[in-house]
């Protein structure tokens, strides 16, 4: 028997799940499809445990930093296996709360893999025989997972993605990232704070290469300061387990030069879940690794839409969720206009931290776009002599006298993302800032400090 739903969501990760929770609660028949676990990558094997990790490190680098400045001294201890028994702990607590989110609201939770069975329904694939599910409305939320290429796949054995790695039953005391972005730089931030020596390779000339060149530089000061061997603008021929060690090695034009450690972390990207589901039959068009086409109102086909991660525009959780928001209004009748996304704030986590949001003086260089920066160093600012932690900036772009893009680099900067944002979204002027009352002491009086400082050219 088939029955019919408004909404099948198909991944129950941030996107799908706050998009089953909304169109229940709005009165919609709705049905959530989950291969894996409720909270998908971001909760079981990134962004969550991640930050339960940095976290529970935070006192090591605070306690380091006040060291340096001759004030404390001791040391912290970090007992791993109960760190991972309380990640496991919390990310399970949390999938329960969210399957009772769904019971309460009436949501039918399948737990398989969805596949096209025609025009109007899907086939899940349970444990115990394949149910058809019938949809007016077909949502997309499968996310992504770790990218691999010949030579850089993980083995599983001392060679890991984030996914392994997040699941070590103890910290290696070498490591060797793959990858200078973000996934990468969070963890191995973690895994130094631990006592693993670090080393850095990644075929880009910088870290976080997305970002504002100044902060790439700042952050690469930061970590060779901390030790990190960091090799950048170099190519990777293969990188093995052999024996008890990972062996990385380097192209020939690099000089075929091999590096040890105890573990190796491929963090080189993620790619798209969107490979054998017969999306293709519904008229969706693939792109590029696997990216789901969509049009101005997030639809990939007549009625089918298509959020978060395997849609390729933005491969952050909120993204996904605001992305669903604006399908579960459309479906209600109530978003007419294209979607709009304002600006998409983005942190790198860990000590230093990145924030960004809205236009970057690079971006808009590159599009021949003549801007202004203003900066302040938050060596000025009291919270960060507080915590002696002082190395970073503030900085601003301006477009025709509106600040058109945030970013900032240093210890704690993520507590100005919200204001941010909200700053870039509105266009503050100069004047704003001067006529709004920040409170003091608080960092974010290095933001307002920027917004009020002396612009130059990009």
């Amino acid at each position: 028997m088939t029955t019919t739903y408004d909404l099948v969501v198909l991944g129950g990760g941030p996107g799908g799940f706050d998009a089953a929770v909304e169109a229940a609660a709005s009165g919609l028949k709705t049905a959530l499809v989950e291969a894996a676990d409720l909270g998908g990558s971001c909760l079981n094997h990134g962004c969550i445990p991640t930050k339960l990790w940095l976290g529970a490190t935070s006192a090591i680098e605070e306690l380091a930093a006040q060291s340096k400045a001759r004030v404390a001294s001791g040391q912290v201890a970090v007992d791993f296996a109960a760190l991972q028994a309380k990640k496991d702990r919390h990310l399970a607590a949390t999938r329960k709360a969210m399957g009772v989110r769904l019971g309460q609201l009436g949501v039918d939770l399948f737990a398989g893999r969805g596949r096209v069975a025609d025009k109007t329904s899907i086939e899940v694939k349970l444990a115990d025989g394949t149910q058809s599910l019938g949809f007016r409305t077909l949502l997309v939320a499968t996310g992504s997972r770790p990218a691999a290429f010949p030579g850089l796949s993980p083995d599983g054995a001392r060679v890991v993605d984030s996914t392994g790695f997040l699941a070590l039953s103890a910290m290696p005391q070498s490591l060797i990232v793959v990858g200078g972005g973000f996934i990468g730089l969070e963890m191995a931030q973690a895994a130094h704070r631990m006592g693993a020596k670090i080393t850095i390779v990644d075929a880009l000339p910088r870290l976080a290469g997305l970002e504002d060149p100044e902060v790439s530089k700042a952050l690469e000061t930061v970590f060779k300061r901390q030790g990190w061997d960091i090799r950048l603008g170099v190519k990777v021929a293969s990188v093995l387990t052999q024996g008890e060690n990972a062996v990385l090695t380097l192209a020939a034009e690099n000089g075929g030069e091999e590096l040890v450690a105890e573990c190796a972390l491929v963090a080189i990207g993620r790619r798209p879940n969107s490979a054998d589901m017969g999306l293709e039959s519904l008229g969706v068009e693939l792109s590029g690794p696997g990216y789901i086409k969509t049009n101005e109102f997030l639809e990939a086909a007549p009625g089918v839409y298509a959020v978060g991660d395997v849609n390729g525009r933005m491969l952050l959780a909120h993204a996904a969720s605001h992305q669903a928001h604006y399908v579960v209004e459309r479906l209600l009748d109530k978003a007419k206009e294209a979607y709009d996304s304002g600006p998409v704030p983005s942190i790198l986590y860990g000590s230093p931290e990145v924030l960004r949001v809205g236009l970057m003086a690079e971006e808009a260089k590159a599009g021949g776009e003549a801007v202004l920066v203003s900066r302040a160093q938050l060596i000025a600012n009291p919270i960060a002599q507080a915590h002696a932690a002082t190395q970073g900036f503030v900085k601003c772009v301006w477009r025709q006298g509106r600040v058109a893009g945030i970013t900032a680099v240093g210890a704690d900067v993520s507590r100005m993302a919200v204001a941010a944002t909200m700053m870039v979204k509105a266009g503050w002027t100069r004047e704003d800032a001067a006529g709004f009352m920040f409170p003091h002491p608080t960092l974010d009086e290095s933001l307002k400090a920027a917004l009020l400082a002396d612009k130059e050219a990009a």
